[in-house]
């Protein structure tokens, strides 16, 4: 994203004063703006159709059409706005439903201000987010070896690509992988594009599950 572009964003969330306490604590911070709210998931899909919002902030639980839902017809029909989940529940079964439908991040709502402004700015940049006690559960499931689905046959990841896969996947912003390595951000963008492109994925926190779903990360690379 271009340097002093405004960031738009969706708030969706069934609670209007959750909304109105999140655009304050949004738009306090500079580049960030509200373009739209809705009290539901059909009205959310309908806005971000309309709106095209970098980062939509979605709840799970909301009238009409639940987070699950939305999130997957958003990013079916709005792939380039990405999802960032905000909500009261930690439960595997909505977790893994929501980065299985395309979120690109998953906080939960007793983050700071700060905190989630900084994610919004992430996910805006193309990079996953997860809150600490998510990530815990989403590594415990996915580098369980005896868990791990067999590899499927892919277009093999190259050995910079791995490095990139794997500093991801402890979290590292491009920012800091390209520090690591020293590449420019440009380069490192690149590498994340290809290996999306061999994944068949669409975000970081898809690359990172499907590679540890598919044995292609273990848990000794990423740690």
């Amino acid at each position: 994203m271009d340097a002093g572009k405004l960031i738009r964003i969706v708030i969706a969330d069934d609670h209007a004063l959750v909304r109105e306490g999140t655009r304050q604590i949004l738009e306090d911070h500079p580049g960030l703006v509200v373009a739209g709210e809705a009290q539901d998931g059909e009205e959310a899909v309908a806005i971000v159709s309309r709106l095209q919002p970098d980062v939509v902030l979605m709840d799970i639980s909301m009238p009409k059409m639940n987070g699950i839902e939305a999130t997957r017809l958003i990013k079916k029909e709005s792939p380039s706005t990405s999802v960032l989940i905000l909500t009261a529940y930690d439960d595997d079964q909505y977790i893994f439903a929501l980065l299985d439908a395309g979120a690109a991040g998953y906080l939960l709502k007793n983050v700071r201000g700060e905190e989630l402004a900084q994610a919004v700015r992430a996910v805006a940049e193309g990079e996953s987010v997860l809150h600490p006690a998510i990530a815990a559960k989403v590594f415990k499931r996915y580098t369980d070896s005896g868990r791990a689905t067999a590899p499927e046959e892919v277009e093999p990841l190259t050995e910079r690509e791995f490095e990139v896969l794997a500093m991801a996947a402890r979290g590292l912003s491009n920012k800091m992988i390209a520090r690591e390595l020293s590449l420019s951000d440009r380069t490192v963008q690149v590498h994340l594009s290809n290996i999306f492109g061999k994944l068949g994925v669409a975000s970081r926190t898809e690359a990172v599950i499907t590679a540890l779903r598919r044995g292609l990360l273990r848990l000794e690379e990423i740690s």
